[in-house]
Protein backbone atom coordinates (compact mmCIF):
# COMPACT_ATOMS: atom_id res chain seq x y z
CA UNK A 1 0.00 0.00 0.00
CA UNK A 2 2.75 2.53 1.01
CA UNK A 3 4.23 1.61 -2.72
CA UNK A 4 0.98 2.50 -4.22
CA UNK A 5 0.57 5.61 -1.73
CA UNK A 6 4.37 6.77 -3.08
CA UNK A 7 5.12 6.54 0.53
CA UNK A 8 7.93 3.80 -0.77
CA UNK A 9 9.23 3.32 -3.91
CA UNK A 10 9.34 -0.22 -5.21
CA UNK A 11 12.66 -1.93 -6.09
CA UNK A 12 11.55 -3.59 -9.49
CA UNK A 13 8.27 -4.78 -11.35
CA UNK A 14 5.59 -2.12 -12.36
CA UNK A 15 2.33 -0.20 -11.57
CA UNK A 16 -0.35 0.05 -14.17
CA UNK A 17 -2.82 2.20 -13.96
CA UNK A 18 -6.13 1.50 -16.28
CA UNK A 19 -3.33 -0.10 -18.46
CA UNK A 20 -0.44 2.60 -18.55
CA UNK A 21 2.71 2.06 -16.57
CA UNK A 22 2.84 4.55 -13.63
CA UNK A 23 5.17 5.68 -10.86
CA UNK A 24 4.60 7.27 -8.05
CA UNK A 25 7.62 9.08 -6.54
CA UNK A 26 5.50 10.87 -3.63
CA UNK A 27 2.41 11.15 -2.27
CA UNK A 28 1.17 13.57 -4.39
CA UNK A 29 1.70 12.18 -7.69
CA UNK A 30 -0.46 9.15 -5.81
CA UNK A 31 -3.15 11.38 -4.99
CA UNK A 32 -3.39 13.23 -8.03
CA UNK A 33 -3.51 9.46 -9.90
CA UNK A 34 -6.93 9.32 -7.86
CA UNK A 35 -6.04 6.62 -5.46
CA UNK A 36 -7.18 7.04 -1.92
CA UNK A 37 -5.69 5.19 0.75
CA UNK A 38 -7.31 4.70 4.45
CA UNK A 39 -4.76 3.44 6.48
CA UNK A 40 -5.14 1.14 9.79
CA UNK A 41 -3.20 3.84 11.60
CA UNK A 42 -4.90 6.78 11.51
CA UNK A 43 -3.33 9.85 10.52
CA UNK A 44 -5.52 12.86 11.39
CA UNK A 45 -4.61 15.81 13.39
CA UNK A 46 -6.08 16.03 17.15
CA UNK A 47 -5.91 19.61 17.39
CA UNK A 48 -8.27 20.78 14.38
CA UNK A 49 -11.52 20.26 14.64
CA UNK A 50 -13.57 17.44 12.59
CA UNK A 51 -14.11 19.59 9.64
CA UNK A 52 -10.75 20.65 8.99
CA UNK A 53 -9.48 17.63 9.10
CA UNK A 54 -12.10 16.34 5.93
CA UNK A 55 -10.73 19.12 3.61
CA UNK A 56 -7.24 19.72 4.99
CA UNK A 57 -5.06 20.82 2.24
CA UNK A 58 -7.89 21.41 -0.09
CA UNK A 59 -9.86 24.21 2.13
CA UNK A 60 -12.63 26.13 -0.14
CA UNK A 61 -12.15 29.76 -0.31
CA UNK A 62 -13.52 33.30 -0.40
CA UNK A 63 -11.09 35.57 -1.72
CA UNK A 64 -7.82 34.95 0.57
CA UNK A 65 -9.69 33.58 3.24
CA UNK A 66 -10.41 30.24 4.19
CA UNK A 67 -14.66 29.41 4.35
CA UNK A 68 -15.02 27.83 7.68
CA UNK A 69 -19.11 27.71 6.69
CA UNK A 70 -18.85 26.05 3.75
CA UNK A 71 -16.35 23.46 5.19
CA UNK A 72 -18.87 22.93 8.31
CA UNK A 73 -21.60 22.67 5.94
CA UNK A 74 -20.37 20.13 3.61
CA UNK A 75 -18.74 18.37 6.32
CA UNK A 76 -21.86 17.61 7.82
CA UNK A 77 -23.47 15.63 4.65
CA UNK A 78 -19.90 13.62 5.02
CA UNK A 79 -20.37 12.99 8.60
CA UNK A 80 -24.19 12.01 7.56
CA UNK A 81 -23.09 9.99 5.11
CA UNK A 82 -20.90 7.57 7.34
CA UNK A 83 -22.96 7.84 10.13
CA UNK A 84 -21.05 9.92 12.65
CA UNK A 85 -23.24 11.85 14.66
CA UNK A 86 -21.02 14.21 15.30
CA UNK A 87 -20.51 18.13 14.82
CA UNK A 88 -17.93 19.02 12.33
CA UNK A 89 -16.58 21.75 14.56
CA UNK A 90 -15.42 19.22 16.92
CA UNK A 91 -11.79 18.64 17.79
CA UNK A 92 -10.30 15.45 16.56
CA UNK A 93 -8.45 14.54 19.77
CA UNK A 94 -11.70 14.56 21.45
CA UNK A 95 -13.37 11.51 19.17
CA UNK A 96 -12.97 7.82 20.13
CA UNK A 97 -10.44 5.66 17.63
CA UNK A 98 -13.77 4.12 15.95
CA UNK A 99 -15.22 7.74 15.46
CA UNK A 100 -11.66 8.71 14.15
CA UNK A 101 -12.00 6.16 12.02
CA UNK A 102 -15.37 7.08 10.29
CA UNK A 103 -13.64 11.15 9.71
CA UNK A 104 -10.62 8.83 7.86
CA UNK A 105 -13.17 7.20 5.83
CA UNK A 106 -15.23 10.44 5.19
CA UNK A 107 -12.40 12.33 4.17
CA UNK A 108 -11.20 9.61 1.38
CA UNK A 109 -15.15 9.21 0.24
CA UNK A 110 -15.15 13.24 0.10
CA UNK A 111 -12.80 13.55 -3.38
CA UNK A 112 -12.48 12.02 -6.07
CA UNK A 113 -11.63 8.67 -6.54
CA UNK A 114 -10.57 6.26 -8.89
CA UNK A 115 -9.22 3.71 -6.81
CA UNK A 116 -10.04 3.13 -2.83
CA UNK A 117 -8.20 0.77 -0.88
CA UNK A 118 -9.29 0.50 2.40
CA UNK A 119 -6.78 -0.57 5.41
CA UNK A 120 -8.93 -2.72 8.06
CA UNK A 121 -11.27 0.41 7.78
CA UNK A 122 -13.75 -1.63 10.24
CA UNK A 123 -11.49 -3.09 12.86
CA UNK A 124 -12.64 -0.57 15.64
CA UNK A 125 -16.59 -0.64 14.59
CA UNK A 126 -19.49 -2.35 15.13
CA UNK A 127 -21.72 -4.33 13.23
CA UNK A 128 -23.97 -1.26 12.33
CA UNK A 129 -21.37 1.09 11.38
CA UNK A 130 -19.61 -1.60 9.17
CA UNK A 131 -22.54 -2.75 7.40
CA UNK A 132 -22.98 1.09 6.79
CA UNK A 133 -19.48 1.64 5.38
CA UNK A 134 -20.27 -1.43 2.83
CA UNK A 135 -23.43 -0.65 1.67
CA UNK A 136 -21.23 2.61 0.57
CA UNK A 137 -18.62 0.51 -0.73
CA UNK A 138 -21.41 -0.93 -3.14
CA UNK A 139 -22.53 2.28 -4.15
CA UNK A 140 -19.08 3.21 -4.53
CA UNK A 141 -18.11 0.37 -7.18
CA UNK A 142 -21.35 0.80 -9.06
CA UNK A 143 -20.33 4.29 -9.87
CA UNK A 144 -16.99 2.65 -11.34
CA UNK A 145 -14.67 2.90 -8.29
CA UNK A 146 -12.40 0.36 -7.78
CA UNK A 147 -12.17 -0.86 -4.23
CA UNK A 148 -9.22 -3.01 -2.33
CA UNK A 149 -10.30 -4.09 0.59
CA UNK A 150 -7.92 -5.13 3.08
CA UNK A 151 -9.58 -6.84 6.53
CA UNK A 152 -9.30 -9.99 8.14
CA UNK A 153 -12.92 -9.73 9.29
CA UNK A 154 -13.65 -12.79 6.56
CA UNK A 155 -18.02 -12.28 6.69
CA UNK A 156 -17.14 -9.12 5.55
CA UNK A 157 -14.79 -9.80 2.59
CA UNK A 158 -16.92 -12.84 1.74
CA UNK A 159 -19.70 -10.73 1.63
CA UNK A 160 -18.73 -7.91 -0.77
CA UNK A 161 -15.32 -9.11 -2.84
CA UNK A 162 -15.63 -10.38 -6.73
CA UNK A 163 -12.04 -11.81 -5.83
CA UNK A 164 -10.02 -12.87 -2.83
CA UNK A 165 -6.15 -12.50 -3.04
CA UNK A 166 -4.08 -13.39 -0.02
CA UNK A 167 -0.49 -12.59 1.00
CA UNK A 168 1.48 -14.48 3.40
CA UNK A 169 5.01 -14.11 4.79
CA UNK A 170 5.20 -11.23 1.82
CA UNK A 171 4.29 -12.77 -0.76
CA UNK A 172 0.85 -13.86 -2.90
CA UNK A 173 -0.33 -17.01 -1.58
CA UNK A 174 -3.47 -17.59 -4.00
CA UNK A 175 -6.58 -16.20 -5.34
CA UNK A 176 -10.01 -17.10 -5.34
CA UNK A 177 -12.97 -16.38 -7.48
CA UNK A 178 -16.34 -15.19 -6.10
CA UNK A 179 -17.77 -18.49 -6.26
CA UNK A 180 -15.21 -20.31 -4.54
CA UNK A 181 -14.59 -17.56 -1.58
CA UNK A 182 -15.86 -19.10 1.86
CA UNK A 183 -13.79 -19.06 5.59
CA UNK A 184 -12.72 -22.20 4.81
CA UNK A 185 -10.67 -21.51 1.90
CA UNK A 186 -9.53 -17.65 2.51
CA UNK A 187 -7.95 -19.19 6.04
CA UNK A 188 -6.25 -21.99 4.68
CA UNK A 189 -5.20 -19.70 2.02
CA UNK A 190 -4.04 -17.03 4.68
CA UNK A 191 -2.49 -19.30 7.61
CA UNK A 192 -1.34 -21.89 4.77
CA UNK A 193 -3.34 -24.49 7.40
CA UNK A 194 -6.22 -25.26 8.92
CA UNK A 195 -7.64 -23.15 11.91
CA UNK A 196 -10.53 -23.78 14.76
CA UNK A 197 -13.20 -21.05 14.27
CA UNK A 198 -15.58 -22.97 16.87
CA UNK A 199 -16.69 -21.18 19.88
CA UNK A 200 -14.03 -21.71 22.72
CA UNK A 201 -15.00 -23.74 25.53
CA UNK A 202 -16.21 -21.88 28.04
CA UNK A 203 -15.38 -22.72 31.99
CA UNK A 204 -18.61 -24.60 33.45
CA UNK A 205 -18.36 -22.04 36.52
CA UNK A 206 -16.88 -19.12 37.44
CA UNK A 207 -15.37 -17.75 40.55
CA UNK A 208 -16.18 -15.17 42.82
CA UNK A 209 -15.94 -11.25 42.06
CA UNK A 210 -12.38 -10.16 40.62
CA UNK A 211 -13.55 -6.93 39.80
CA UNK A 212 -16.78 -4.83 40.95
CA UNK A 213 -18.08 -1.52 39.43
CA UNK A 214 -20.60 -0.04 42.05
CA UNK A 215 -22.48 2.78 40.30
CA UNK A 216 -19.93 4.38 38.34
CA UNK A 217 -20.09 7.37 36.31
CA UNK A 218 -17.78 8.58 33.67
CA UNK A 219 -16.93 12.23 32.29
CA UNK A 220 -18.79 10.85 29.15
CA UNK A 221 -21.82 10.13 30.57
CA UNK A 222 -22.02 11.78 33.99
CA UNK A 223 -26.10 10.93 33.86
CA UNK A 224 -25.44 7.09 34.11
CA UNK A 225 -24.37 4.95 36.79
CA UNK A 226 -23.40 1.29 35.67
CA UNK A 227 -23.10 -1.56 38.07
CA UNK A 228 -20.32 -4.33 36.68
CA UNK A 229 -19.02 -7.32 37.51
CA UNK A 230 -16.01 -9.51 36.33
CA UNK A 231 -15.41 -12.91 38.21
CA UNK A 232 -12.20 -14.59 38.26
CA UNK A 233 -12.10 -17.88 35.75
CA UNK A 234 -14.71 -15.79 33.51
CA UNK A 235 -14.38 -13.57 30.08
CA UNK A 236 -16.98 -11.09 30.13
CA UNK A 237 -17.45 -9.80 26.90
CA UNK A 238 -18.83 -6.58 26.28
CA UNK A 239 -20.43 -4.95 23.40
CA UNK A 240 -21.96 -1.73 21.90
CA UNK A 241 -22.20 0.64 19.21
CA UNK A 242 -19.63 3.13 18.52
CA UNK A 243 -19.46 5.76 21.52
CA UNK A 244 -21.94 3.50 23.92
CA UNK A 245 -19.26 4.50 26.35
CA UNK A 246 -17.28 1.00 26.56
CA UNK A 247 -13.98 2.43 26.28
CA UNK A 248 -14.54 5.43 28.73
CA UNK A 249 -15.77 3.10 31.59
CA UNK A 250 -12.44 0.84 31.38
CA UNK A 251 -10.38 3.84 31.18
CA UNK A 252 -12.32 5.39 34.17
CA UNK A 253 -11.48 1.91 35.60
CA UNK A 254 -7.99 1.80 34.97
CA UNK A 255 -7.79 5.46 36.60
CA UNK A 256 -6.95 7.11 33.46
CA UNK A 257 -10.23 9.41 33.38
CA UNK A 258 -11.68 10.75 36.66
CA UNK A 259 -14.87 8.39 37.53
CA UNK A 260 -17.75 8.38 40.78
CA UNK A 261 -18.90 5.72 42.31
CA UNK A 262 -17.07 2.65 43.92
CA UNK A 263 -14.47 -0.01 42.76
CA UNK A 264 -14.26 -3.11 45.23
CA UNK A 265 -11.37 -5.52 44.30
CA UNK A 266 -11.62 -9.02 46.02
CA UNK A 267 -14.19 -7.65 47.50
CA UNK A 268 -12.77 -5.09 49.14
CA UNK A 269 -13.65 -1.05 48.36
CA UNK A 270 -10.63 0.52 46.89
CA UNK A 271 -9.70 3.68 45.20
CA UNK A 272 -7.65 3.69 41.88
CA UNK A 273 -6.55 7.65 41.25
CA UNK A 274 -4.59 6.46 38.56
CA UNK A 275 -3.05 3.89 35.73
CA UNK A 276 -0.22 2.94 38.77
CA UNK A 277 -2.73 2.26 41.49
CA UNK A 278 -4.83 0.34 39.12
CA UNK A 279 -1.58 -1.58 38.37
CA UNK A 280 -0.33 -1.90 42.38
CA UNK A 281 -3.80 -3.62 42.73
CA UNK A 282 -3.31 -5.94 40.14
CA UNK A 283 -5.84 -4.11 37.37
CA UNK A 284 -4.33 -4.02 34.10
CA UNK A 285 -5.53 -2.04 30.85
CA UNK A 286 -4.57 -3.16 27.17
CA UNK A 287 -6.01 0.09 25.19
CA UNK A 288 -7.79 0.07 21.82
CA UNK A 289 -4.88 2.30 20.47
CA UNK A 290 -1.98 0.70 20.74
CA UNK A 291 0.25 3.86 18.86
CA UNK A 292 -0.89 6.55 20.78
CA UNK A 293 -1.44 5.33 24.03
CA UNK A 294 -0.29 1.80 24.58
CA UNK A 295 3.47 1.91 23.24
CA UNK A 296 6.44 3.67 22.71
CA UNK A 297 7.04 3.59 19.02
CA UNK A 298 10.34 4.56 19.03
CA UNK A 299 11.57 2.66 21.71
CA UNK A 300 13.08 -1.32 21.04
CA UNK A 301 10.45 -4.31 21.94
CA UNK A 302 12.58 -4.76 25.07
CA UNK A 303 12.12 -1.29 26.60
CA UNK A 304 8.12 -1.56 25.93
CA UNK A 305 7.91 -4.68 27.54
CA UNK A 306 9.93 -4.25 30.59
CA UNK A 307 8.98 -0.59 31.15
CA UNK A 308 5.84 -0.94 33.58
CA UNK A 309 8.15 -3.41 35.57
CA UNK A 310 11.67 -2.54 36.02
CA UNK A 311 11.57 -2.03 39.72
CA UNK A 312 10.90 -5.46 40.15
CA UNK A 313 13.38 -6.88 37.16
CA UNK A 314 16.08 -5.11 38.62
CA UNK A 315 15.30 -4.71 42.16
CA UNK A 316 18.24 -1.81 42.86
CA UNK A 317 20.22 -1.56 40.31
CA UNK A 318 19.54 -2.28 36.97
CA UNK A 319 20.35 -5.61 35.43
CA UNK A 320 20.82 -5.64 31.27
CA UNK A 321 21.04 -9.77 31.36
CA UNK A 322 17.74 -9.80 33.95
CA UNK A 323 15.75 -7.40 31.44
CA UNK A 324 17.28 -9.03 28.21
CA UNK A 325 15.67 -12.32 29.81
CA UNK A 326 12.23 -11.15 30.98
CA UNK A 327 11.88 -9.67 27.44
CA UNK A 328 12.85 -12.73 25.39
CA UNK A 329 10.24 -14.37 27.69
CA UNK A 330 7.73 -11.93 26.86
CA UNK A 331 8.75 -12.35 23.21
CA UNK A 332 8.01 -15.83 23.14
CA UNK A 333 5.29 -16.43 25.40
CA UNK A 334 3.27 -14.08 22.78
CA UNK A 335 4.87 -15.33 19.88
CA UNK A 336 6.46 -12.41 18.40
CA UNK A 337 7.74 -12.07 15.50
CA UNK A 338 10.85 -9.87 15.46
CA UNK A 339 14.56 -9.91 14.39
CA UNK A 340 15.25 -9.62 18.19
CA UNK A 341 14.20 -7.91 21.42
CA UNK A 342 16.60 -4.57 20.42
CA UNK A 343 14.11 -3.89 17.10
CA UNK A 344 12.36 -0.65 17.42
CA UNK A 345 8.75 -1.77 17.92
CA UNK A 346 7.21 0.91 15.27
CA UNK A 347 8.64 -1.23 12.46
CA UNK A 348 6.76 -3.86 13.61
CA UNK A 349 3.32 -5.31 11.85
CA UNK A 350 0.68 -4.01 14.04
CA UNK A 351 -0.23 -7.33 15.17
CA UNK A 352 3.20 -7.43 16.43
CA UNK A 353 2.84 -4.67 18.22
CA UNK A 354 -0.09 -5.48 19.74
CA UNK A 355 1.76 -9.12 21.09
CA UNK A 356 3.71 -7.10 22.75
CA UNK A 357 1.19 -4.91 24.67
CA UNK A 358 -0.64 -8.03 26.02
CA UNK A 359 2.48 -9.43 26.32
CA UNK A 360 3.73 -6.85 29.19
CA UNK A 361 0.66 -7.17 31.30
CA UNK A 362 0.92 -11.40 31.08
CA UNK A 363 4.38 -10.91 32.62
CA UNK A 364 2.84 -9.31 35.70
CA UNK A 365 0.29 -11.52 36.96
CA UNK A 366 -3.04 -9.42 36.46
CA UNK A 367 -6.11 -10.22 38.56
CA UNK A 368 -8.07 -8.85 35.78
CA UNK A 369 -6.86 -8.01 32.34
CA UNK A 370 -9.05 -5.13 29.99
CA UNK A 371 -8.29 -5.84 26.77
CA UNK A 372 -9.94 -2.81 24.76
CA UNK A 373 -10.17 -4.41 20.69
CA UNK A 374 -8.05 -6.99 21.45
CA UNK A 375 -7.30 -8.14 18.25
CA UNK A 376 -7.87 -4.82 16.04
CA UNK A 377 -5.97 -5.40 12.79
CA UNK A 378 -4.82 -9.21 13.80
CA UNK A 379 -4.79 -11.92 10.97
CA UNK A 380 -7.07 -15.00 12.14
CA UNK A 381 -3.99 -17.13 12.96
CA UNK A 382 -2.59 -14.75 15.22
CA UNK A 383 -6.44 -14.28 17.01
CA UNK A 384 -6.24 -18.07 17.57
CA UNK A 385 -2.88 -17.43 19.22
CA UNK A 386 -4.30 -14.10 21.07
CA UNK A 387 -7.83 -16.27 21.75
CA UNK A 388 -5.91 -19.41 23.39
CA UNK A 389 -4.29 -17.14 25.65
CA UNK A 390 -7.02 -15.05 27.08
CA UNK A 391 -8.80 -18.99 27.96
CA UNK A 392 -5.49 -19.89 29.29
CA UNK A 393 -5.46 -16.75 31.68
CA UNK A 394 -9.00 -17.02 32.59
CA UNK A 395 -8.53 -20.53 33.30
CA UNK A 396 -6.12 -19.66 35.40
CA UNK A 397 -8.18 -17.95 37.59
CA UNK A 398 -8.09 -14.43 36.41
CA UNK A 399 -10.86 -12.09 35.21
CA UNK A 400 -10.80 -11.11 31.65
CA UNK A 401 -12.90 -7.98 30.37
CA UNK A 402 -13.12 -7.95 26.83
CA UNK A 403 -13.95 -4.73 24.59
CA UNK A 404 -14.87 -5.48 20.70
CA UNK A 405 -16.40 -4.21 18.47
CA UNK A 406 -16.28 -7.87 16.50
CA UNK A 407 -19.38 -9.76 16.78
CA UNK A 408 -17.70 -13.23 15.81
CA UNK A 409 -15.23 -12.37 18.30
CA UNK A 410 -17.77 -11.52 20.63
CA UNK A 411 -19.58 -14.81 20.31
CA UNK A 412 -17.04 -17.27 20.11
CA UNK A 413 -15.18 -15.95 23.02
CA UNK A 414 -17.38 -15.02 26.04
CA UNK A 415 -18.53 -16.79 29.22
CA UNK A 416 -20.79 -13.78 30.04
CA UNK A 417 -22.10 -11.11 27.24
CA UNK A 418 -22.92 -7.03 28.59
CA UNK A 419 -23.82 -4.70 25.95
CA UNK A 420 -23.58 -0.76 26.35
CA UNK A 421 -26.51 1.55 25.27
CA UNK A 422 -25.61 5.49 25.69
CA UNK A 423 -23.31 5.03 28.71
CA UNK A 424 -25.87 2.57 30.24
CA UNK A 425 -25.74 -1.00 30.13
CA UNK A 426 -29.07 -2.41 28.46
CA UNK A 427 -28.46 -5.89 29.29
CA UNK A 428 -26.21 -8.89 29.89
CA UNK A 429 -26.37 -12.58 27.44
CA UNK A 430 -24.95 -15.88 28.74
CA UNK A 431 -22.45 -16.25 26.35
CA UNK A 432 -23.37 -20.00 25.40
CA UNK A 433 -26.46 -19.04 23.43
CA UNK A 434 -25.88 -15.39 22.85
CA UNK A 435 -26.84 -14.48 19.36
CA UNK A 436 -25.87 -11.94 17.27
CA UNK A 437 -29.26 -10.53 16.50
CA UNK A 438 -29.69 -10.18 20.87
CA UNK A 439 -26.69 -8.41 21.33
CA UNK A 440 -27.58 -6.28 18.39
CA UNK A 441 -30.84 -5.17 20.12
CA UNK A 442 -29.60 -4.82 23.16
CA UNK A 443 -26.73 -2.32 21.50
CA UNK A 444 -29.74 0.18 19.93
CA UNK A 445 -31.24 -0.17 23.34
CA UNK A 446 -34.36 -2.72 23.14
CA UNK A 447 -34.16 -4.08 26.67
CA UNK A 448 -35.95 -6.74 26.18
CA UNK A 449 -33.71 -9.25 24.07
CA UNK A 450 -32.05 -9.82 27.22
CA UNK A 451 -32.11 -13.11 28.61
CA UNK A 452 -30.87 -12.79 31.82
CA UNK A 453 -29.89 -10.06 33.76
CA UNK A 454 -27.76 -11.38 36.70
CA UNK A 455 -25.11 -8.92 38.22
CA UNK A 456 -25.47 -6.03 35.42
CA UNK A 457 -27.78 -3.17 36.38
CA UNK A 458 -28.59 0.24 34.76
CA UNK A 459 -29.51 2.91 36.02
Amino acid sequence: MKIIAGVYQPDEGQILLNGKNVSFPNPGSSLDSGIRIVFQELTGLENLSIGANLFLGREPRKGFLIDSKKINQDSEKILTKVGLNRSAQTLLGELSLAERQLVEIGRALSMKVQVLILDEPTSSLTLEESNRLLTLIQELKSEGVSIVYISHRLDEVQAISDRVVALRDGKNAGELAKEAITHESMIKMMVGREVDTSRIQRNAKSGPKALELINISTERFPDCKVNLTIKQREILGMAGLVGAGRTELARATFGVDTCTGEIAIDGKQTHLKSPHDAIQKGIFLAPEDRRNVGLTLTSTVSDNLTLPNLKTINKWLTHRSKEEEYANEGVTKMGVKTASIDTIIGTLSGGNQQKVVLSRWLMMNPKVLIVDEPTRGIDVGAKAEIYHQLRTLADQGIGIWMISSDMEEILRMSDRVVVMHEGKISGELDGESATEEQVMALAVGNTNATNQQNGVSQS
